[in-house]
């Protein structure tokens, strides 16, 4: 087990690791959050405009983080269409039904992992939909399938991103934006670039006067202005046109 908190302000402070192999968990805590990115090298690189400028100057610090790849494309394959708050909870219920038992150094049971692919192989479709899962309870059972008898979603790391991406795309269920969410936080590959409504609607209404642009229109734009860091480049434009969207109502 390990507890992670943060201590200081939002501008400033460290993190706060506790558990039994301290070594381990430091380095799985510097992983996951990307606490080895140089970012005053990726600020450079992706601070070519006002926007951006103004973006990174007031969520600075904000950074990717790089999970496992079999959570990461679970959960967002339940993102479509949903919110964060069922999400977490549909997320929850999967866990407690198929996930293993952790067990203290005593042998008291103190959580669940994270069920494997294999785990969920003899799940059926009205379980997934049981747990709260609705039209993607088919897709999470084609996942399990798929990924525990053709796929190792672990032998993509050291794969370029065009590789990756058209790999996951096999999966049912997995489209041109979940595949980009899953290389970027799932393998930390930050040539990819999600597109959802927000970031669509910021890049269009930033950088094009309002106009629409194609999905395709706005990659081919991201990789021209910010090439191989726009991951970076999208979590800022994501996080900045989100708040806007709410500040304006």
């Amino acid at each position: 087990m390990i507890n992670v908190g943060y201590l200081g302000n939002s501008r400033k402070g460290k993190l706060h690791i506790t558990s039994n192999d301290i070594s381990s968990a430091e380095r799985d805590a510097k992983k996951r959050f990307r606490l080895s990115d140089d970012m005053p090298k990726i600020y450079k690189k992706i601070g070519t405009d006002k926007f951006m400028k103004e973006s990174i100057k007031k969520y600075e610090g904000m950074r990717l983080t790089v999970n496992d790849p079999w959570e990461t494309t679970i959960v967002f394959i339940l993102s479509q269409f949903n919110n964060v708050k069922r999400i977490r909870l549909i997320t929850k219920n999967i866990i407690q039904r198929f996930g293993r038992e952790i067990k203290d150094d005593s042998g008291n049971a103190i959580a669940k992992s994270f069920p494997e692919s294999s785990d969920l192989i003899g799940a059926t479709e009205k379980d997934f939909r049981d747990l709260g899962s609705g039209f993607r309870a088919k897709y999470l059972k084609d996942l399990a399938d798929y990924c525990t008898n053709n796929i190792d979603l672990n032998k993509l790391h050291s794969k370029k991103y065009e590789e990756q991406k058209e790999t996951i795309m096999s999966i049912k269920g997995v489209g041109e934006k979940v595949a980009d969410c899953i290389v970027l936080m799932g393998y930390g590959n930050l040539e990819a670039f999600p597109i959802d409504v927000w970031v669509k609607r910021t890049i269009e209404s930033i950088y094009f006067n309002g106009k629409k642009k194609k999905m395709r229109e706005i990659q081919e734009f991201s990789y021209e202005k910010w090439g191989r860091m726009r991951g970076y480049a999208q979590q800022y434009a994501f996080h900045t046109g989100r708040q806007n969207g709410r500040n304006n109502g």
